[in-house]
């Protein structure tokens, strides 16, 4: 098959393209090259996806038989792709996400959830918000209507190439060893899809012609919050570190001794009310259409050897952020002033 991916070439759009690459479809990538390297063997068009015309440019003389887009984050993004390729693709996978639903996270969310109140033409350069992911959705559907889209909801991603840190942070604070401060319960669940598992699932809902909506992470019930934490552990290879857990209430406190969910301890999230569906979707409808997950410990592993090939990501951004730079993580001197407080050694 010819496949046109929209999106970057670091995490998920470098997915999708070493998958269909393997299985010897022709893609074409189109991005702005900012972000890293296409893979060897892709045709690479330059181009920004908010341009209009760099889109033109783009469509000029090629025709595809699907298109993944793995970028749209405002519906007028979305709708001017879907209106400009609706004659030149037959298929349009979009790659959505759980933030896409109304009851998310408070709630256990499926395909037949409500999604978010946000119109297909929602007028461009929204600031950030889960709905716009529903206006997407509703854009594409417009011009491919519903026999030629397909909608993948996405749950958390994870896996070498991340860019967005929660994992490879992990894997760096276990490599430090000695005591980490572990928040919450060992046993509550979570819900991590490793990004190579995503895109074998996308491509052969796509090779097979399949529309419709998925809501695709790992199943519940298959990982604990301490059974990443080891897996983290495992994979960094230091026996000496010393898992300290601490309750969701000591974390949570106002004031400087309190930590941030998500962010300053990543993928935490504390047992409330409002976030009670985090890592409880349903995912029975794709894993009756074949979706497959491997094991954490294999996603931790090979993570955790990505990052060593790697090294530092000190190189720098032209507006001055590290690119590949960890956006996650407390401060070492706060967890170790926190641990001494709350959890005394011996």
């Amino acid at each position: 098959m010819k496949i046109l991916l929209l999106g970057g070439s670091s995490f998920l759009g470098r997915a999708f393209a070493s998958e269909a690459l393997a299985r010897g479809h022709e893609v074409t990538t189109f991005n702005r090259g900012r972000t890293a390297a296409d893979l060897p063997g892709v045709e690479a068009v330059r181009g920004d996806r908010d341009s209009a015309d760099d889109l033109a440019r783009l469509a000029e003389g090629r025709r595809w038989d699907a298109v993944v887009d793995t970028s749209a984050q405002q519906p007028a993004q979305a709708a001017h792709s879907a209106r400009l390729l609706r004659g030149r693709v037959g298929h349009y996978t979009l790659v959505s996400s759980v933030h896409a639903f109304a009851d998310w996270p408070a709630r256990v969310v499926d395909e037949a959830s409500p999604l978010h109140d946000c119109p297909a033409d929602t007028p461009p350069g929204q600031e950030f918000s889960a709905a716009l992911k529903a206006g997407c959705e509703r854009a594409v559907l417009e011009h491919f209507g519903a026999e030629r889209t397909l909608v993948l909801n996405s749950g958390l991603l994870i896996g070498p190439y991340e860019h967005g840190g929660r994992l490879p942070w992990w894997l760096e604070r276990m490599a430090r060893g000695g005591r980490v401060l572990a928040p919450g319960e060992p046993g509550r669940p979570m819900q991590l899809i490793d990004v190579r598992d995503f895109a074998v699932f996308g491509l052969d809902l796509l090779t097979a012609g399949t529309a419709g909506r998925f809501l695709t992470t790992a199943p519940p019930g298959r990982l604990t919050y301490g059974e990443f934490l080891a897996g983290c552990a495992g994979a960094a290879g230091r026996a000496d570190t010393e898992l300290v857990w601490v309750a969701d209430a000591r974390l949570t406190v106002e004031g400087p001794d309190g930590v941030q969910p998500w962010s300053e301890l990543p993928l935490w999230m504390p047992d409330v009310p409002e976030a009670a569906g985090t890592w409880l979707a349903d995912t029975g409808r794709a894993e009756a259409a074949g979706l497959r997950c491997r094991p954490f410990a294999e996603t931790a592993r090979d993570t955790w050897a990505w990052l060593r090939r790697r090294g530092p990501a000190d190189d720098t951004e032209a507006d001055g952020r590290k690119r590949g730079r960890i956006l996650h993580g407390i401060e070492p001197a706060k967890e170790q002033r926190l641990l001494a407080a709350l959890t005394p050694p011996g």
